[in-house]
């Protein structure tokens, strides 16, 4: 598919990421109206082209496609619920991160309301838009999807997960779980080193081809979970991964132990089961069931 500049879209919210991918749109060529409740966010928008209106309906009203790209699920509601005669007939892409379950109770609104709706999680920071990397996830109507994909196209890759809008939502927050549990762990890495005179920016060096390495093990794991047999031969057992010497050295070294303690408490709980040969990917089980 080529991308249709012709299309006119509208972008509700001129935050760092409604901003770039404003831009991006205005770059390509398509007619972009844009809307924020603060002024003085639209200017640099408007010297690339970019119409600024002073109201989100006239926003909306300037549009077929309306991108929401606001604060929270809460502002969405806030902006979007007093116009959905205007939103009736229309398309609404709403990129703003929400829980699997406030997507849903969106589309279930949107679909009340006669618009078509398609709900996004971005897998980006504002400089990746368009570039190299930057991937946006989408669920929702698959006919909106296909339509506008080469528009969503300009923003980064895109993956549709089917019509249940909370999946792009789920997938989102899944892995953006994964980033934030790998960068605390990075950080209290680099608290366990400082004492010793050691930077940051040091222990990056070593951290980051290590961690990169580390991650060529998802693959793995994934089959043992998928298989449910944590007994296959050649996984790290759970008592082997026992994380005492990092607990003993992060006090020594006189810091938090919370978050190392956190792992700790999940291979424990399956060790008291009885469960310590098996392997390490069994503590997705203290996971799935939460004391």
């Amino acid at each position: 598919m080529t991308a249709d500049n012709s299309v006119q879209v509208s972008v509700l919210g001129l935050g760092a990421m409604g901003s770039a991918l404003a831009t991006a749109l205005v770059e390509a060529g398509h007619p972009t109206t844009v809307w924020n409740r603060s002024p003085g966010r639209a200017d640099a928008l408007v010297a690339l082209g970019a119409n600024a209106v002073a109201t989100a309906r006239d926003a909306v009203r300037d549009s077929q496609v309306v991108i929401a790209c606001l604060f929270d699920d809460a502002s969405v509601h806030e902006v979007l619920d007093p116009l959905t005669d205007e939103l009736a007939g229309r398309v609404l892409i709403n990129v703003t991160t929400t829980t699997p379950a406030q997507s849903r109770k969106a589309a279930v609104w949107a679909a009340d309301a006669g618009i078509a709706y398609l709900d996004g999680g971005i897998m980006a920071v504002p400089h990746m838009i368009g570039q190299p990397g930057s991937s946006i996830l989408y669920s929702g109507s698959a006919e909106v999807f296909h339509e506008y994909q080469p528009l969503l196209d300009l923003w980064g890759t895109s993956t549709y997960f089917g019509e249940d809008a909370g999946l792009a939502s789920l997938y989102d927050l899944a892995l953006l779980s994964g980033m934030y549990v790998m960068f605390a762990g990075f950080l209290h890495g680099a608290a366990m080193v400082a004492p010793a005179g050691i930077t940051a920016r040091e222990f990056a060096s070593a951290a980051a081809p290590w961690l990169t390495a580390m991650t060529g093990g998802f693959h793995g794991f994934a089959e043992v979970v998928d298989g449910g047999d944590y007994t296959v031969p050649g996984q790290q057992s759970l008592e082997f991964s026992d994380l005492g010497n990092i607990l003993a050295a992060s006090a020594d070294q006189g810091i938090s132990t919370e978050m190392v303690a956190a792992v700790q408490r999940l291979i424990q709980r399956q060790i008291d089961a009885g469960r310590g040969k098996e392997g390490f990917a069994r503590i997705i089980e203290s996971i799935k069931q939460p004391v």
